[in-house]
């Protein structure tokens, strides 16, 4: 693995968890604590969301170059974590409404959903200015 591979998957887990943890136990937690929708709210294991974190930058900075084409730098970025978001977040936002109780389904999924689209946006740009634009066949 390239150097710009760590890099990506290191712009990713830090994109992500920056933004999570403020947002979700910072900016929304007392809104996250009345949709009673996550059990540890108040007590987070948070080298549980960390792997999976890691885990995800590694698999998304693996498929970044195979699916970019090479565009701008910021579109391709943008672009890649639109799709990605959108993958993730149907498990994470809407089939996590569809299996757990919410008191405000209405709430939760423009609220997560929101988050989604920040932390996608922001990590895919992340993840494409670490590449530099560059894929391994250019």
């Amino acid at each position: 693995m390239s150097p710009r591979y760590f890099l990506a998957s290191g712009a990713y887990i830090v994109t992500t968890f920056i933004l999570g943890f403020v947002w979700h136990l910072v900016l929304f937690k007392s809104t996250y604590q009345r949709l009673g929708i996550f059990s540890r709210i108040d007590d987070p294991i948070i080298p549980l969301g960390l792997t999976a974190m890691i885990l995800q930058g590694l698999v998304l900075a693996y498929l970044y170059p195979l699916v970019s084409n090479g565009g701008a730098v910021l579109f391709e970025g943008l672009r890649f974590g639109l799709i990605m978001g959108l993958f993730i977040a149907s498990s994470a936002v809407f089939a996590e409404a569809a299996k757990q109780r919410v008191t405000s389904l209405p709430t939760w999924l423009l609220l997560e959903s929101v988050y989604y689209l920040i932390q996608f946006s922001l990590a895919g740009i992340a993840i494409a200015f670490a590449y530099g634009g560059r894929t391994p066949d250019n």
